[in-house]
C-alpha cells in the first residue's frame, strides 16, 4: 500500500509523517524505515525506527530510488513500513509523469512484498493527477 502526504510547505507534512512512524513503531513486529533526505529527524522518530540519511546517497533519480529501494528490501525481508519525508528534495526529477509512473510500480512493489509506503510530498494536492490523487491520505 502507497500512501502520499501532499501540501504545501509548512502544511504539516513532516510532523504527520513523524506520528505514523511512531505508531508503526508501536503496533508492528517487522522493521521500520525513514528516509530522509538531511538528518533532521533524529530527535523526533523512536529509535527502533532506522533513519536513512538519503542526501548521503546523492540518489537524484527515480530509477536510483527504485533499486534503492529494492537494496533495503533485499537487504531486509522483515521491513513492514518505509517512510519517505519530502520525496522531492530525494528525487529532482519532478516531472508528473513521471512520479506517476513511480507511484504505480512501488504501489505494485508493495503489493508483491507486503510494505507499507508513506511518501511526503510539497505539492499543491489540487494540482496532481486523479492516478496520484487516489494515494493521498
Amino acid at each position: 500500500m502507497v500512501k502520499l502526504i501532499m501540501g504545501l510547505k509548512g502544511s504539516g507534512k513532516t510532523k504527520r509523517l513523524v506520528e505514523l512512524v511512531r505508531e508503526a513503531v508501536a503496533q508492528e513486529n517487522g522493521d521500520v524505515v525513514c528516509i530522509e533526505k538531511e538528518k533532521k529527524l533524529t530527535f523526533d522518530i523512536p529509535y527502533q525506527a532506522r533513519l536513512i540519511e538519503a542526501g548521503s546517497y546523492s540518489i537524484g533519480s527515480y530509477e536510483f530510488i527504485r533499486g534503492f529501494i529494492c537494496g533495503l528490501h533485499s537487504g531486509n525481508y522483515d521491513i513492514t513500513h518505509v517512510f519517505v519525508d519530502n520525496f522531492y528534495k530525494i528525487v529532482s526529477d519532478k516531472n508528473p509523469e513521471e512520479f506517476s509512473k513511480f507511484l504505480k510500480w512501488l504501489d505494485d512493489f508493495s503489493v508483491k512484498e507486503n510494505i507499507e509506503f508513506v511518501i511526503s510530498v510539497t505539492v499543491d494536492p489540487d494540482s496532481v493527477s486523479e492516478d496520484v490523487k487516489k494515494y493521498i491520505i
